[in-house]
């Protein structure tokens, strides 16, 4: 999961949780909707993590011919 994809799971579960007043049966939409602002934030966090992390940095080597120690 990607950082937009989980500000926009956060952003549509706080909508279904605080704005939607629909009654459904059998369907809670409040708890629809904490259950995706949930994982929007566990998804925000772990993209975060994940992108911090340190890279391998390559160095290149600028000798042409190789130098042979003859």
């Amino acid at each position: 999961m990607r950082i937009g994809s989980s500000i926009g799971l956060i952003a549509i579960g706080l909508i279904l949780a605080l704005a939607v007043n629909v009654d459904l049966s059998g369907i809670d939409l409040t708890l629809v909707g904490w259950i995706l602002a949930a994982v929007g934030v566990v998804g925000l966090i772990a993209s975060l993590a994940l992108a911090r992390r340190s890279r391998p940095v390559v160095v290149a080597r600028e000798e042409y011919p190789p130098q042979h120690g003859y």
